[in-house]
C-alpha cells in the first residue's frame, strides 16, 4: 500500500465569485496527475466552488471550523455547516489562526474532533517560528503542538498533517530539503501506530521547488498558499507529483 499524494491550495482570504472559472482551468493538468486536489476557498465562495470544482475531480475544503455543532457563536462557521456546503476537509490550527486569534493545541484538538465527528478530514497544522528553529527548538515544538492537537486515534480515523514552518510562510523562504525530511520524518515517527495519514508540507511551495520537495519520502503533498491563487503555478505543482513507491509506515 502507499499513500496518496495530495496538494491542497490554501486561498486564504481571497477570491470573489467572478474568480471560480479556476477550476476549469486548472482541470487539464489534474486529469492527469497522480494525486488527489484540494481547494480552500473562502467561506462566501465554498457552496459555488463544490459545484463547480466536482466535475473537474477536485474536492474543496473549509479554511477553520467552530469546535461546536451550532449555537450563539457570531461570525464562527461549524464542520457541519461547511460539510453542508459541499466541503470534504477543513484547515485547523493554521499558523495564522494560532498567532492571529491565540488558538492553542487544545482548541485545535476541539476542533480537529469536531470535523472528525461531522464526517469531515482535518488538515492539522503545525509549524515552528523562525526564533524557534534558530534556537534549536523546533522539533521539540512541533513534537508538542502535534502532541496537543491530535484527536484520540480510532478505526478508521482519517486526517492530515501539514507541516508549515512559520517563518516560511508569505515570506519567500522554503526550507532545505535536509531540514524538510528530517521533520517529516520526526513527525512520521510521532504518529500513534494504527494511524497512516498523508503529512503535507506547507512552507511557500511553488513551482520551482515542488519537485524537489514532493519527491521526499515522508512528504506526501503540499499545502499550497499564494501560489494556488493563479491557476498556471497551481498546475505546475499539480504536475511535479510524482509516483511515490514508498511502503506505508
Amino acid at each position: 500500500m502507499t499513500r496518496r499524494t495530495l496538494i491542497a491550495g490554501n486561498w486564504k482570504m481571497n477570491g470573489l465569485a467572478d474568480g471560480l472559472g479556476f477550476f476549469a482551468e486548472i482541470a487539464p493538468a489534474v486529469a492527469k496527475a497522480d494525486a488527489d486536489v484540494l481547494v480552500c476557498p473562502p467561506a462566501t465562495l465554498l457552496r459555488d466552488a463544490a459545484r463547480l470544482a466536482a466535475p473537474h475531480g477536485v474536492r474543496v475544503g473549509g479554511q477553520d471550523c467552530h469546535a461546536a455543532t451550532s449555537g450563539a457563536h457570531t461570525g464562527d462557521i461549524s464542520a457541519a455547516m461547511l460539510r453542508d456546503a459541499g466541503a470534504s476537509h477543513v484547515i485547523v490550527g493554521h499558523s495564522e489562526r494560532r498567532a492571529d486569534h491565540g488558538e492553542s493545541d487544545g482548541d485545535v484538538l476541539a476542533k480537529a474532533e469536531a470535523a472528525l465527528a461531522a464526517g469531515v478530514t482535518p488538515i492539522i497544522c503545525v509549524g515552528e517560528t523562525r526564533e524557534e528553529r534558530e534556537a534549536g527548538q523546533a522539533a521539540a515544538v512541533v513534537a508538542r503542538q502535534l502532541a496537543g492537537s491530535l484527536p484520540v486515534v480510532s478505526p478508521g480515523m482519517e486526517l492530515v498533517i501539514a507541516y508549515e514552518p512559520v517563518w516560511a510562510i508569505g515570506t519567500g523562504l522554503t526550507a532545505s530539503v535536509e531540514d524538510v525530511a528530517a521533520m517529516h520524518d520526526a513527525i512520521r515517527d510521532q504518529l500513534p501506530e494504527p494511524l497512516t495519514t498523508c503529512i503535507l508540507y506547507g512552507g511557500s511551495v511553488k513551482p520551482d521547488n515542488a519537485a524537489e520537495l514532493l519527491a521526499l519520502a515522508d512528504v506526501d503533498g503540499a499545502l499550497v498558499g499564494g501560489a494556488s491563487l493563479n491557476p498556471l503555478d497551481f498546475m505546475a505543482i499539480i504536475k511535479a507529483v510524482s509516483r511515490k513507491s514508498e511502503p506505508l509506515r
